[in-house]
């Protein structure tokens, strides 16, 4: 019996044939350049227009996908050790409106 957590991890998945990650709502995810190491650089009101893609405690990695913990102590989804977000002004699954923002820093997130 799955929890509805673990479905939702098993939904995030490459969204079309260009490798572009989404979440379990179809949801464009984005990476930030200013993310090293596997840590996230973005918090606070950054993390209000990016929200993090937020793990639990009891996911566990699979393949490329991994789990990080911000500095706030929750568990966030990196992708080939980058922290993966979503972003505020994105209103339908398809939409890429976060691509390139704040000088280019921030890039559509894809599995390739």
């Amino acid at each position: 019996h799955l929890s509805i957590r673990r479905q939702r991890q098993m939904c995030i998945r490459d969204r079309s044939k260009d490798g572009v990650l989404v979440d379990h709502k179809g949801m464009t995810l984005y990476t930030f350049a200013k993310d090293a190491d596997g840590k996230s650089m973005c918090n606070d009101k950054c993390a209000a227009n990016w929200p993090p893609l937020m793990a639990e405690g009891s996911d566990k990695a699979m393949g490329k996908w991994t789990v990080i913990k911000r500095d706030d102590g929750k568990m966030q989804w990196a992708y080939d050790g980058k922290p993966l977000y979503g972003f505020v002004m994105d209103k339908k699954a398809g939409d890429m409106t976060g691509e390139g923002k704040m000088d280019g820093a921030w890039k559509v997130a894809k599995s390739d």
